[in-house]
């Protein structure tokens, strides 16, 4: 559809074949080929050629004053591509579960939009895996156990310790378990994957090996925040990591039990496709997300 424009602005502009073709890079003889075909296609004459000069006939500058603002959109539509390459800029699209709204996007979303005010972010809040393509994401947040492995991903968190917690008032009335299976003479508040049907088992290791237990409960929620709320007013016992509940623990509404016997996972990770990491406005969230957990924040 496109094939002999570039020919014709340029003959249009220098009012000559020969000016065109130095512009373009090739011969003579190929802009002539180019607008012969270009006026085949139209059906209609858009040059009065002579020896000595080259005029747009009445076709040609009526479809010179249409192509004109056309070619100067293209023109700018092109340069905000390169410079989609050469500086973040255009929106980011980010997928994250709710643990990671406090652990990573409040704490780091400031300073990257003071860095960067030409991205424009845009954070979908859900738990459930999504797959980035389908959903036009640029990245996603998940802790590491669950990210498929054909994705690049980024550390942004330490390691999580996971813990199993309870409120001073659960533990005065119903006691603190002791080893994991006292947790059958308990109540939990269960987590179930807003993707899978299974609810999750409890996680636990002892003397170097890992088994799970799938403790009795008759709350189940979805998320993990939800989850750490019931806990303190003393709903049941929770199982989440160390980082989510930091604030709970340090405050003593919430009190862990059962510490020998929690594993250590992978905390969360920023991943992506691997054709994605070189986007400009992605690598500066990469960048920043790594830097601030280097500094622990």
């Amino acid at each position: 559809m496109f094939t002999g424009l570039s020919e014709f602005l340029a003959v249009a502009d220098h009012a000559s074949f020969r000016a065109a073709a130095a512009e373009l890079g090739v011969t003579p003889a190929a802009i002539s080929q180019a607008i012969r075909s270009l006026e085949t296609r139209v059906g209609l004459p858009l040059f009065q050629r002579t020896t000595r000069s080259v005029a747009l006939t009445e076709a040609g500058a009526d479809f010179l004053a249409r192509l004109r603002p056309a070619s100067a959109e293209i023109g700018e539509a092109l340069e905000a591509l390169v410079q989609l390459r050469q500086r973040p800029i255009g929106r980011l699209r980010l997928s994250v579960p709710r643990i990671a709204l406090d652990l990573v996007i409040i704490p780091l979303l400031p300073e990257f939009r003071r860095a960067y005010p030409d991205v424009r972010v845009e954070i979908a809040v859900d738990d459930a895996s999504v797959d980035l393509t389908t959903g036009r994401f640029d990245a996603g947040i998940r802790i590491g156990e669950f990210i498929e492995r054909d994705m690049v991903a980024v550390r942004i968190t330490p390691d999580f310790r996971w813990s199993v917690l309870g409120a001073p008032s659960y533990f005065d009335t119903r006691g603190r378990p002791r080893v994991p299976e006292d947790l059958t003479s308990h109540e939990c508040i269960r987590y179930r994957f807003p993707t899978a049907q299974a609810v999750y088992r409890w996680q636990f290791q002892r003397k170097g090996k890992e088994f799970s237990l799938d403790p009795p409960g008759s709350v189940i929620v979805n998320d993990h925040i939800t989850m750490i709320e019931l806990a303190k007013k003393g709903v049941g016992l929770a199982y989440t990591a160390d980082l989510v509940a930091a604030c709970e623990l340090q405050s003593g509404e919430l009190e862990a039990v059962l510490a020998s016997y929690l594993p250590t996972k992978p905390g969360l990770f920023l991943y992506f496709p691997a054709k994605s990491q070189n986007q400009p406005k992605l690598r500066a969230f990469i960048d920043m997300s790594t830097r601030c957990m280097r500094k622990g924040r």
